[in-house]
């Protein structure tokens, strides 16, 4: 079992507001993990990423990496297609040079698209991004499409792992529990780890945060509050991962950052 726990970005504590700060910060706290935020933009070089690898590789944390938000690969103009791309491309370079596992994306809208018709059409984008990734040589760090709460969004787990079960050399799963919860307001945890359990994933990327309950929509909605709401509960989430002796890093994407995340840490201890 390899539980890793970190924050979404640089902790707040953090006095050097650069993502090699952030990453002494992590391992100062006793975290070890931090995600790369590109979420505005790929603005780190080449040469800064491999040396954000070089500190994070000292220091024991593992890095993961967010592509930018502005993302609709299943856009009616092709020029928006086809710079969501660049930006996963760009992302995925980058993350290969620091060492990071995964990235996570947002990946599309379905807009006017049946859901058939975006899952074919979402095959055939990544199918060119794989190419552009194999061209590139990346081949450390795996693309993975983010579960989305929202119904607008392309996302759902099950439309995910067909992904996965098409390009796995190249593809992971990017679990977001918040968003699994929004949906229904309940999961079922032990049946998502059992799922990917049964398609050979051996380690789990993931965001852990809870969501907001809007009187107005009377549902779940994707706006991130601390652990303490348990919406959903983290202490069964950590239940079920130590009992099944799992393989995840679990980044904290709530207001609290590195508080809660420290929190995580402390509720899997206790297990």
């Amino acid at each position: 079992m390899a539980i890793f726990i970190g924050s979404g970005g640089v902790p707040t504590s953090s006095k050097e507001r650069s993502t090699i700060g952030g990453i002494k910060e992590c391992a100062r706290l006793g975290l070890n993990a931090l995600e790369v935020e590109f979420v505005r933009g790929v603005n780190m070089s080449p040469e800064l990423a491999t040396e954000v690898g070089k500190v994070a590789k000292e220091l024991g944390v593992r890095l993961s990496v967010h592509a930018p938000y502005y993302i609709n690969l299943l856009s009616d103009k092709k020029a928006i297609v086809q710079a969501s791309i660049q930006r996963i491309i760009d992302s995925l370079d980058r993350a290969e040079r620091m060492g990071a596992d995964a990235i996570a994306a947002h990946a599309s809208y379905y807009g006017k698209l049946s859901k058939e018709e975006a899952q074919k059409q979402m095959i055939d984008v990544t199918t060119q991004i794989v190419e552009k990734m194999e061209k590139l040589g990346i081949k450390n760090t795996k693309l993975g499409y983010e579960t989305m709460g929202k119904a607008s969004q392309w996302g759902r787990l099950s439309e995910i792992i067909d992904i996965y079960k098409k390009f796995k050399k190249h593809f992971v799963p990017y679990l977001d529990w918040g968003h699994l919860y929004c949906p229904d307001g309940k999961e079922d945890f032990a049946k998502i780890l059992d799922e990917l359990k049964d398609l050979g994933i051996k380690h789990i990327n993931s965001h852990f945060n809870c969501v907001k309950y809007s009187t107005t929509s009377k549902s779940f909605v994707d706006i991130h509050v601390p652990i303490a709401q348990k919406t959903p509960d983290f202490a069964e989430l950590a239940k079920e991962l130590v009992k099944r002796k799992s393989d995840i890093t679990l980044i904290c994407e709530t207001p609290l950052l590195e508080q809660d995340a420290l929190a995580m840490k402390r509720i899997i201890e206790k297990f």
